[in-house]
């Protein structure tokens, strides 16, 4: 596991995840990349991060999830960066993933917010 990785994600939320990402996709707003993700979440803007783990090296997105905390945004993670990017329709892998607006996901996400608040207890 690695370093940035706080809690374990069942398979089954982490394919929620997907699934849900795949919704945003073609009704909502994504911001991709650490750096998108990085500024969508210290402005506050992002509804639910989407960490890779199998990033390396790890020092790229191992920032995010502290300042998710700080700002009080949930994040989840999913096991590979290549699917993460093929979730959200781009050809590259991506390291993160921060939903701006839900879209028709968003019972989904929610969904997926309340089980992650869970799996941090």
């Amino acid at each position: 596991m690695a370093v940035y990785v706080k809690f374990k994600v069942p398979e089954e939320l982490a394919n929620k995840a997907y699934e849900s990402l795949e919704m945003v996709r073609d009704t909502g707003k994504l911001k991709k990349g650490a750096n998108e993700t990085t500024k969508a979440v210290e402005r506050g803007i992002a509804k639910l991060v989407y960490l890779a783990e199998d990033i390396t090296p790890e020092e790229i997105i191992a920032h995010i999830p502290m300042i998710c905390d700080e700002k009080e945004i949930p994040y989840i993670y999913v096991p590979r960066k290549d699917e993460l990017g093929a979730a959200i329709g781009i050809d590259v892998s991506t390291a993160a993933v921060a939903v701006i607006k839900e879209g028709k996901a968003k019972d989904l996400i929610d969904d997926i917010i309340v089980k992650v608040k869970e799996l941090r207890k």
